[in-house]
C-alpha cells in the first residue's frame, strides 16, 4: 500500500474520526430512544449530538478544591489521540492507509494499551474522592482488558504471517478471520469495549461511583472526553472489521464502502450494548476475564495456528 502525503493523512484520521464518533453519537441515542418506547423521538438522534455538543459548550466548568489543572485538561487530548493513532494504522482500501507500518498491528495495541495514561490523571487530577477511585479502578483492571485484546489480535496475523494490517485483509481472501477464528472477535470487542470503557464493562466511569474518572467533569471538558470515548469506540471497530470481517473485500461495492460498512456495523454493535447489556461488577469481570476470557483467547491463537497449518 502506498502511503499517503502528511497533510492528507492527518486530514483523512481527522475526518474519519469526525464521522465516527457522530454515527456513534447518532446510534447510542437512537437506540437509547427505541429501548425507552420513544420511538418517536429516535428519529431526532441525527440533530442530537450538536445540541448536546453545544450545550455543553455553554455550560461553565466545574471546579474543586486545589485541582492540577494542566494534567485535568490534557487528558482528554490524549485518548482522543491515541483514538486517532490506532485509527491511522487501519487501511481503507489495499491503496488508501494514512500510516502504513509493517507492524501496523502492534501500533494498534500499543495505543490501546497506552489508554491507562490519560485515563488515571483525568480521575488523579480533579482532587475528588469518586474520580479517584475510578482511576484506580482502571489501573487495577488494566491486564484485564489488554490481555484478551491484545491475544485476540495477535491471532489474526498467524495466519497471514505478518503483522502489515494490508496482509491479515488480503490473508482473508477466501475466508474471513470471523469464520476460521470465530472466538477473535467476540474477544476483541468484549475486550475493546472495556479499554473504551463503555456498556457492559463501564467499570472507570460507572454509576456507583457517581460517574467515575469523569464525576467532576462538565462543559468544554465533558464534551472532549466523551468525544475520546467514542473515537475509541471507532477505532475498535474499524480495525474489528479489518481484522476479522475481510475488510475492503466483498462483492459489487467497491471496497471503502464495504470497509465503510463493516465498521459502522461493528460500531452500532457496540454503542448499543450499553442499553442491551447489564453492567458486569468489577470484581466479577476481573475473575471472568482471567478465568475465561484470557484462557479461550489462548485457544484461539492455538486454534489459528491449527488452522494455518
Amino acid at each position: 500500500m502506498s502511503v499517503t502525503p502528511a497533510w492528507a493523512a492527518v486530514a483523512g484520521v481527522a475526518g474519519a474520526v469526525g464521522a465516527g464518533v457522530y454515527i456513534a453519537a447518532v446510534a447510542d441515542r437512537a437506540v437509547g430512544a427505541t429501548v425507552a418506547g420513544e420511538r418517536g423521538r429516535a428519529g431526532r438522534a441525527l440533530g442530537g449530538p450538536f445540541r448536546a455538543a453545544a450545550l455543553w459548550l455553554v455550560q461553565g466548568r466545574a471546579t474543586t478544591e486545589r485541582p492540577d489543572a494542566r494534567a485535568w485538561a490534557l487528558a482528554p487530548a490524549l485518548y482522543l489521540g491515541l483514538a486517532a493513532v490506532a485509527v491511522s494504522v487501519v487501511p481503507l482500501t489495499r491503496n488508501v492507509t494514512a500510516v502504513d507500518v509493517d507492524a501496523g498491528l502492534v501500533l494498534f495495541g500499543a495505543a490501546q494499551a497506552l489508554a491507562v495514561i490519560p485515563v488515571f490523571p483525568n480521575g488523579w487530577s480533579s482532587n475528588s474522592m469518586l474520580p479517584l477511585i475510578g482511576a484506580f479502578r482502571f489501573i487495577a483492571e488494566a491486564l484485564s482488558y489488554e490481555m484478551p485484546n491484545l491475544l485476540a489480535l495477535l491471532s489474526v496475523s498467524v495466519p497471514a504471517s505478518s503483522l502489515a494490517l494490508g496482509d491479515i485483509v488480503t490473508s482473508q481472501h477466501h475466508l474471513w478471520n470471523v469464520v476460521r477464528i470465530p472466538l477473535g472477535l467476540p474477544l476483541f470487542l468484549f475486550a475493546g469495549a472495556g479499554l473504551a470503557f463503555w456498556g457492559p464493562v463501564d467499570l472507570p466511569d460507572g454509576a456507583d461511583l457517581g460517574g467515575g474518572t469523569q464525576a467532576e467533569t462538565s462543559g468544554a471538558h465533558l464534551l472532549a472526553w466523551t468525544t475520546g470515548r467514542l473515537a475509541m469506540l471507532f477505532a475498535i471497530s474499524a480495525m474489528g472489521a479489518a481484522a476479522f470481517l475481510g475488510g475492503w473485500l466483498g462483492p459489487v461495492l467497491p471496497g471503502a464502502a464495504w470497509m465503510i460498512v463493516k465498521t459502522v456495523a461493528l460500531l452500532v454493535v457496540l454503542v448499543s450494548s450499553r442499553h442491551l447489556v447489564a453492567r458486569v461488577r468489577p470484581e466479577r469481570y476481573v475473575v471472568i476475564s482471567w478465568a475465561v476470557l484470557i484462557p479461550l483467547a489462548l485457544v484461539n491463537v492455538i486454534v489459528a495456528a491449527a488452522v494455518s497449518l
